[in-house]
């Protein structure tokens, strides 16, 4: 097995967003968004990072900055995804394993698509690998484009799709695993062939396969997880899933939650086993619940909150229980 690395790009500014904070940095249910990608990464078994930032930069090195793990590449000018990895190449020059390329601004991600990915990278011995997605509503995306004997022929950009490249459902969402080597060989060639006048990380691809390199695709992301954010509607969608991600394994571990749609639990939170939680109950932050409590209807769980097993708190503003208080 080849040693890996990632890239996740992190440098955009995100007019669509509207916002002075780094588009990484805006909260998915009480974490931002680039340390759900993190810990995707670490899940999969990719421990080291190099994360591109631009605007914004310091806020984000801060935020993340005691992770001896990551290693922080700046890109001085906003010329596209091609050219941001390209800014990692002084780091991985000589690197002879496989690169992930993710983007910062996906918290959906999850572990397993990415081991998906590099199973399939490692068992076709490709070049380059993509995870794609089929969506009902392709647009905004990049499609897919393949032969007739379905072998990709490359990645055509939402805003360059002409004709029938329009109708096609198969998107890229971003998910790439790479040669290291034949990567970076690709994106010295690329050239901003676009509207936007970009360099592409997609136009890497098509350069590969020209080359005659081995580039494959698996369909292999659900189309919930192909979210990426780009404005303020995408984060409220992306916290609507993740919310239901996370009372989902609340519930599968054992606590009962009586009205999902009305509870709003952070992912930090820890919640004990016959627990119930009633509705219109709120908890934020790094809480702990004990078992066999109830708590709710109308309660506010502070940051740092603590209560102790068999706790019955409805119809209050918390604040912190000690376990050892009666």
């Amino acid at each position: 097995m080849s040693e890996k690395v990632a890239i996740i790009l992190a440098a955009g500014v995100s007019s669509r967003m509207n916002t002075k904070l780094p588009k990484v940095l805006h909260e998915v249910c009480g974490r931002p968004m680039l340390a759900y990608v993190i810990d995707a990464c670490r899940s999969a078994g990719i421990e080291k990072a190099y994360v591109i930032v631009g605007y914004g930069k310091d806020q984000i090195i801060e935020r993340f900055g005691d992770d001896k793990n990551l290693v922080w590449v700046e890109q001085k000018e906003q010329k596209g995804t091609g050219h941001a990895v390209l800014c990692c190449k002084e780091h991985l020059a000589d690197f002879t394993g496989d690169t992930l390329v993710i983007c910062g601004d996906m918290p959906l991600i999850r572990a397993e698509i990415i081991r998906t990915l590099v199973d399939k990278h490692e068992k076709e011995a490709s070049s380059a690998t993509l995870a794609t997605a089929v969506l009902d509503n392709p647009s905004g995306y990049g499609r897919i484009v393949r032969d007739s004997y379905g072998n990709i022929q490359g990645i055509v950009e939402d805003g360059d799709c002409k004709g029938q490249q329009k109708t096609i459902r198969e998107v890229n969402p971003s998910y790439y695993c790479f040669k290291n080597q034949i990567l970076f060989d690709a994106l010295g060639k690329i050239t901003p062939n676009n509207v936007k006048k970009e360099y592409y990380l997609t136009d890497a691809l098509h350069l590969i396969i020209s080359a005659g390199h081995r580039v494959v695709a698996v369909t292999a992301v659900a189309a919930a997880d192909a979210i990426g954010v780009n404005n303020r509607q995408d984060l409220s969608e992306a916290g609507k899933i993740m919310q239901r991600r996370i009372q989902d394994n609340l519930m599968q571990s054992g606590v009962t939650i009586v009205d999902p749609q009305n509870t709003w639990i952070d992912v930090r939170a820890k919640i004990g086993h016959d627990t119930v939680i009633e509705p219109f109950t709120y908890i934020h932050g790094e809480v702990v619940i004990g078992q066999n409590c109830r708590v709710g209807p109308f309660v506010y769980f502070k940051e740092g909150s603590a209560i102790k097993d068999g706790t019955v708190l409805a119809g209050q503003i918390s604040g912190i229980v000690n376990k050892d208080e009666n």
